[in-house]
């Protein structure tokens, strides 16, 4: 039953790829890839990836779906999801299937891997995923903690400059009593829940802050598009405190690393667990108000109050 089940997985991941590359229609291929998505997860948790799939799931399947679905609604403004290219294009699949082919290659002529026992070196946490992200490949981490700002400072460069008074989006009209109105009561104080909790046990258990930060971007914009919160303005300072907490803090740790001997991002064993807990909310934090910034959109001038 085990080897049928990962067949028919693998079979149905092959099978939405190649909807979401060859399918007709913009709309259509952002739901197959949502799924092609959540069908990944499915598989990192067939190989005992749980932190790969909760990524996955969180950010793979759910975010970046939702920015496809946001940038294809402000696109169909102007183009029409049936006048949307969906013709072969024979040198991008030559060189998708020639590099298959080389992968392909390479897992039949290398030599099977053989299994050691190994022991992570002292890194303050018991979860090894953590302990490589934020002790040992912290570099990594903290340039994709900066490269998330720097996609977000792009999107709003593309405002106008007369409406940076603006609140971020477009106004949101949800009918009272309705569907949206009813998830957004429901919804974000579960949702709350369980981000914070994915953060907080990250540091032993599968978690940690892209995860958690996730899904507290999914709480603000639940919240948002059910009309409970409105979006806020590029000038507040608040939030622009928030969207640098996490880089700031990773920065901080970095340096007291040097300061005392360890070595730039290199954390000390005695105050490792606690300066990675510390840098895990600060990256859950900026994480999610980027994310939720990055979902609604620059100010586009069209609220006036």
């Amino acid at each position: 039953m085990t080897w049928a089940f990962d067949a028919a997985l693998c079979a149905l991941i092959l099978g939405v790829a190649f909807a979401t590359v060859l399918g007709r229609g913009v709309f259509r291929s952002i739901v197959f890839f949502i799924v092609y998505g959540l069908l990944m997860a499915v598989a990192w948790v067939r190989l005992d990836a749980v932190d790969v799939a909760l990524a996955e799931a969180a950010i793979g399947a759910g975010l970046t779906g939702v920015l496809f679905l946001t940038t294809f609604g402000r696109l169909a403004r102007n183009v029409s999801d049936d006048a949307a290219p969906g013709r072969f294009h024979l040198p991008a699949a030559l060189a998708c299937g020639g590099l298959t082919g080389a992968l392909a290659w390479a897992w039949f002529a290398m030599p099977a891997p053989v299994r050691r026992e190994w022991e992570l070196p002292p890194a303050g946490v018991e979860n090894p995923v953590t302990a490589v992200l934020l002790n040992f490949r912290a570099w990594d981490t903290l340039l994709e903690s900066i490269v998330l700002l720097a996609a977000l400072i792009g999107l709003w460069m593309m405002a106008r400059d007369g409406d940076w008074g603006d609140r971020l989006g477009l106004p949101q009209h949800v009918r009272p009593g309705g569907v949206m109105a009813g998830f957004g009561r429901l919804l974000p104080p579960v949702g709350f829940l369980v981000g914070v909790y994915l953060v907080y046990v990250g540091a032993d258990q599968p978690g940690g802050a892209f995860q958690g930060g996730t899904v507290l971007a999914a709480v603000g914009l639940v919240a948002a598009l059910a009309g409970l919160v409105r979006p806020p303005r590029i000038a507040a300072h608040r939030w622009r405190v928030a969207l640098v907490a996490g880089p700031s803090v990773f920065l901080v740790a970095g340096l007291a690393g040097a300061v005392l001997g360890a070595g730039f991002l290199t954390l000390p064993e005695p105050v490792a667990g606690t300066a990675i807990f510390v840098i895990e909310v600060g990256l859950a934090i900026s994480i999610a108000v980027t994310l939720v910034f990055l979902v609604l959109g620059p100010p586009e001038g069209e609220r006036r109050e």
